[in-house]
């Protein structure tokens, strides 16, 4: 009889585990990553151009640097990056530690009146005792579906997304103080030539009183050259709010107080060219900081639908305890006192495949939004870098255009200006040839921070000099 009984237990077991492990059929994702041909990476042998990881040293300029290390060393957002990654190494060891043995002590002694008219017999019945207790237990869980693995490995992939996450705040701070740094030589460039517009204007001014007072101009000219000169003065104005608004930028980025900066004059004819590919490198997801997390959260999701379905599976478990217990604190150390015990423990998911199954689902429709985000940062990494490529080349082709530009114009207001003192032509031509020439050196100074931003754009766009091994 005792031997029928244990089949029908283990039959039973047999057939919930079944029934148990039946259940998850039917959930899968549905997303796939992309490969890298598929975005049009060709394929081959990583680029020999490299970006530093402190690439904004190699531009020589020490102030640039400067900012960049304090912004890196005190700003908030970085610090909270940090902050997560953290968090992040904290889960993953208390993912390891459950996997372990563990192991609990107790001790209690509480002070009980017995009933009389119950179970215990006199004198335990009717009396007044102090139970005691003082226990250590164990539980060790076999691993056998690999539930506690894959929870490890999933918070793995979370620990390594996050330290990936952590790089890539790293380059877009790093990124963000170049461009406001070259945001800022740019407008003090722009300043000093709307001051030597003004310088020329007064000398010019001068000029045409001394004609006024020779009767070859009249107060026509006179006007309109003292016109010229507010206009001047306007534009120095505006750019010298934005200038100490860029300061402040600045300021805030490398978190320090908003008048830190106001010295701060960047020299863009200082800063020295890095050396970049001409074409999309075909490492490019590899170089990327945050393509690099979001692959490694896709690898955490796909570790968490595991997680899910090993619930589907039989929990393994082995308990011991040993300990002491006795009715009086006086006795609870007596021999007699001892108790112990040990045995196994298996517990199925029989009628709980509903929630399990919601749960699959839900970590599975995870799985798959981390996959299509890795997808769409793949794409967006391909065309960032392709912008910045082409915007790249363009720029020197344009800048190329634009110093024969500049050289025609000056030559025209130099000779607008003789021809106007020979009393050869009127001021109007003068002021013409004045504005076409200020508008192209606005042009060289524009065109020169913009192959500086997208110098930037493109070092950033290439991952910043990130180093996968930060992220393993």
């Amino acid at each position: 009889m005792p031997g029928r009984r244990a089949g029908w237990a283990v039959s039973l077991a047999v057939i919930a585990l079944v029934a148990g492990c039946a259940s998850s059929a039917g959930i899968s994702s549905q997303a796939s990553a992309l490969e890298p041909v598929a975005v049009g990476l060709p394929s081959g042998a990583a680029s020999e151009v490299a970006v530093p990881t402190d690439w904004w040293r190699t531009w020589g300029d020490d102030a640039l640097t400067g900012v960049i290390d304090q912004a890196l060393k005190a700003q908030p957002s970085l610090k909270v990056a940090q902050a997560r990654l953290s968090r992040a190494q904290a889960a993953t060891a208390g993912e390891e530690a459950a996997d372990g043995l563990r192991i609990n002590g107790s001790a209690d002694a509480t002070r009980q009146h017995f009933s009389a008219n119950s179970i215990y017999p006199p004198p335990l019945g009717g009396s007044t005792r102090t139970l005691a207790n003082a226990q250590i237990a164990g539980i060790w869980e076999f691993d056998f579906f690999g539930l506690h693995r894959s929870a490890i490995e999933a918070a793995v992939g979370g620990e390594r997304a996050a330290a990936a996450d952590l790089q890539a705040a790293r380059n877009v701070l790093a990124s963000n103080v170049a461009q406001a740094y070259v945001q800022l030589g740019r407008l003090i460039a722009q300043r000093d030539v709307a001051q030597q517009a003004l310088s020329q204007r007064e000398q010019m001014l001068g000029l045409i009183r001394q004609r006024v007072d020779a009767g070859l101009d009249t107060r026509v000219e006179l006007k309109q050259g003292e016109g010229a000169l507010p206009d001047a003065r306007v534009q120095i104005e505006q750019l010298d709010e934005q200038i100490a608004a860029t300061r402040h930028a600045l300021a805030a980025l490398a978190a320090l107080p908003p008048q830190s900066y106001d010295q701060l004059r960047p020299d863009l004819q200082r800063l020295k060219a890095l050396p970049l590919p001409e074409v999309l490198p075909a490492d490019l997801l590899a170089r990327r900081a945050d393509i690099t997390a979001a692959r490694w959260r896709m690898e955490a999701a796909t570790k968490g639908v595991d997680v899910s379905k090993a619930q589907f599976y039989p929990n393994v478990s082995l308990t011991a305890f040993v300990g002491l217990s006795s009715i009086g604190l006086d006795r609870l150390v007596d021999s007699g006192s001892q108790h112990y015990g040990i045995g196994p423990a298996i517990h199925l998911p029989i009628f709980d495949a509903g929630r399990l199954r919601a749960q699959l689902r839900t970590r599975t429709a995870d799985l798959d939004a981390a996959v299509e985000s890795y997808n769409g940062a793949v794409l967006e990494a391909v065309r960032e870098t392709a912008d910045q490529l082409n915007a790249r080349q363009s720029l020197v082709r344009q800048r190329e255009q634009q110093a024969q530009a500049r050289s025609a114009a000056e030559a025209a207001y130099d000779i607008a200006r003789q021809r106007y003192e020979a009393g050869l032509s009127g001021y109007l031509t003068v002021l013409s040839a004045e504005t076409s020439l200020l508008n192209q050196r606005r042009q060289t100074v524009d065109l020169q921070a913009r192959a500086l931003s997208t110098q930037v754009a493109l070092v950033r766009a290439l991952g910043g000099g990130f180093d996968t091994t930060s992220a393993r």
